[in-house]
């Protein structure tokens, strides 16, 4: 009997308002990775909101390429993107702490395995503002690249409600977007888009 696919999802979020918390609440398996940007302090009063939602709800929840901010904040893990390089990681991290991280290609997901990432993102899979259509991977790309990866991956890129079907074609355990979680039209319980 075919046994329906499970999915975890991570919302990217700069910001939070009342329709996306809205839409938060109607995912089960949530992650949210939050887009702090710089340490500026007028930059992370603005973020705090979402790791307040956050820790009221209990959903894990991931910052951008900042070992220091995590340990502040009590970060699930962090989420280090394509461009971040660093390889060593501090030793005083709490011991169920994740890595995740993005890739844009094999050499990429290489660095990322190097880096210790449990998770990586794989991108883009669909076309978006960011990429052009002869830039993305599509379902076959996709499923090409990470079948010999040794670490679980996520669809990254372009999600939305007319294709997120489609990540079902993929060896994707997870599925990762933004702009999607801003729609005020997601209908409960939104992981049935799948």
């Amino acid at each position: 009997m075919y046994k329906k696919k499970s999915f975890k999802y991570y919302v990217f979020l700069e910001k939070i308002d009342k329709i996306i918390s809205n839409n938060l609440l109607k995912f089960k398996n949530l992650n949210v990775i939050i887009n702090i940007k710089t340490t500026d302090q007028t930059h992370i009063q603005k973020t705090l909101p979402i790791i307040k939602f956050c820790k009221k709800n209990n959903v894990p929840f991931f910052l951008l390429d900042n070992y220091r901010l995590c340990t502040k904040y009590h970060s699930n893990g962090i989420f280090l993107s394509s461009g971040n390089k660093q390889i060593t990681k501090p030793s005083l991290l709490k011991k169920n702490f994740k890595i995740i991280g993005s890739a844009h290609n094999q050499f990429e997901y290489l660095f990322k395995f190097k880096q210790g990432c449990k998770l990586i993102m794989l991108s883009p899979l669909f076309s978006n503002e960011k990429y052009s259509e002869n830039k993305i991977l599509n379902v076959l790309k996709f499923n090409f690249i990470c079948r010999n990866w040794n670490k679980k991956s996520c669809a990254l890129g372009g999600i939305n409600e007319e294709n997120i079907r489609r990540i079902k074609l993929t060896i994707a355990t997870s599925i990762a977007f933004k702009r999607l979680i801003e729609n005020p039209k997601i209908k409960k319980p939104a992981y049935n888009l799948m």
